[in-house]
Order: C-alpha cells, then structure tokens, then sequence
C-alpha cells in the first residue's frame, strides 16, 4: 500500500521523454491494470487508441502544422475544458504552474515565441514514443466523464508501476478534426485528451517542475468525529 501512495505523490506531467521504445506488451499492460477502474453500474465508458511509429509521426506532423498556422484555423472545442472566466483561486495556480514550468525552461515572461514553441511540443507528445487517445460516446452523460478522469488517473498511476511516465493533454481535444482522420474515430465518440507515454529525460529541466497541492486542512471539513482534529 506504501507502493500506492508514493505513486500518487510522486507522480508529475513529464514534458520530455527519452527515445526509448515502449513495446505494444507494455502498454497492454498498462491498459489491463488500467480497466479495472470504477465506473458507475460498470459500464466502462473509455475507448482508447494507441499511436506508435509511423503512425504517430504522421499525426503528429499534421498537428504541427496546423497548430502553425495563423489563426488556428483547425481548432475547434468541442467541450470547455476550462472556465470562460477565470478567478481566485484558480487563476494564481494556473500562473503559478506556467510561471512555474517557464521559469524551468529559462522562458521570460514576454517571450511570447518561446512560450508559442513549447507548447507546439503538446502535439509531438513531448517526444514520446507512444501517444494514448481518449474518447467517449457523445450520447453518454456527465457521470461517464467522472468516471473517465478515474481511468486516466489509473493509466498513470498503471505506468508509473512499469516504470514508465505520462503526461495527461487536452490539447489534443482541439483538433479533433485532425485526430479523427488518423485512427478513424467517428462522429459518435467525443475526443477526450490525449497522453504520452515513455520514459522520461530525466536531464530535461522542464521534468523539474514539482506543482503545489493544498494541505488537506484547506480543502476538507470534517463532521461527527469525536477526536482531536474534529473541525465542527
């Protein structure tokens, strides 16, 4: 169990990978850990398709390429990830992560360039080998997309314990038009996010970049306990 919980605390969005090949047999490995995450009535809502190779690299040149062009005329949210209008708390951790991860990168806080470069690596997966694409039925409801978040925590949790790393992007979301052409998904599943998968670089200094988490004081109440921390 302490196995657990240190993959839960030391887990991070790697942002560069080494060249290392994954093998098919260890994502399959993965993903059969994975699929024993809950859902609700167990009706296992997630549908994943995995890049590698050429096919992967043929996706990724197509995102490349639009993602440059003026515009960014191939976006299209098909769900809001984010909130239209951002405020306290939210807003100071979304910066302090950004600031955070430029700072790393030697990025300064004008360099719209260098800021415009680093995130055009989302859509070559960091440079990881495998990309993992996620998708849902449109028809499903809002308790599937719960159900969702709880297996890609367990597709990461599931690599850290093969001794590979992730990163969660929902970047990929945005050009959904593009995705669809490259693994045949149809109109009838939704593009969640996408997910590298590799091993990390270690030396890269973007994999530095440790965010903060508010103490369990600061998020929780407690009710009907008799003991010392009893907050009501």
């Amino acid at each position: 169990m302490h196995d657990v919980i240190e993959a839960m605390r030391e887990r991070r969005s790697i942002r560069a990978f080494t060249p290392q090949s994954v093998s098919r047999a260890q994502v399959e490995h993965v993903l059969d850990a994975a699929r024993w995450a809950p859902s609700g009535s167990n009706i296992q809502p997630w549908q994943v398709d995995v890049v590698s190779g050429a096919t992967r690299d043929a996706l990724c040149a197509e995102l490349l390429a639009a993602h440059a062009m003026p515009g960014d005329p191939m976006a299209h949210e098909e769900y809001r990830y984010y909130p239209e209008t951002w405020r306290e708390p939210y807003l100071a951790r979304r910066r302090a992560t950004g600031w955070g991860l430029y700072g790393l990168l030697g990025i300064g806080r004008t360099d719209k360039d260098a800021m415009a470069r680093q995130l055009a690596r989302n859509f070559n997966f960091f440079d990881a080998p495998v990309g993992l694409l996620f998708s849902i039925d449109r028809d499903l409801e809002v308790g599937s997309w719960f159900d969702y978040g709880m297996f890609v925590q367990s597709v990461m949790l599931a690599a850290r314990g093969a001794g590979l790393e992730t990163c969660p992007q929902q970047a990929f979301a945005h050009y959904h038009r593009i995705v669809r052409k490259h693994i045949a998904l149809p109109d009838s599943r939704v593009l969640v996010c996408g997910m590298a998968l590799g091993y990390p670089d270690w030396q890269a200094p973007e994999n530095a970049l440790r965010t903060e988490r508010e103490a369990v004081k600061d998020f929780t109440r407690f009710h009907g306990f008799c003991d010392a921390h009893d907050r009501t």
